[in-house]
């Protein structure tokens, strides 16, 4: 399936991009966030397993179990904080 990819904040600055288009087999958000860690390079070191990452499916904070389907906007962003 195809499926627009967002990044932001640090990861963006990381990976060089802001947003991508991904063909992937994956069925959740957590299968999706590893194809991605699997490219290698800055992919791997800004989504990595142990580094806090939030996601969100459809601007909605999902979790790794969340379902994909067929052109849904996955976004992904380091935890914000602030006051």
């Amino acid at each position: 399936m195809k499926l627009t990819v967002r990044y932001f904040a640090s990861i963006r600055e990381a990976i060089g991009q802001g947003s991508e288009a991904v063909e992937t087999s994956a069925a959740t958000l957590g299968a999706l966030r590893d194809e991605l860690i699997a490219r290698g390079g800055a992919h791997a070191d800004s989504l990595a397993r142990g580094r806090a990452v939030r996601m969100a499916l459809d601007q909605v904070m999902s979790g790794e179990a969340a379902i994909l389907r067929e052109g849904a906007e996955v976004a992904f962003f380091p935890p914000v904080t602030g006051g």
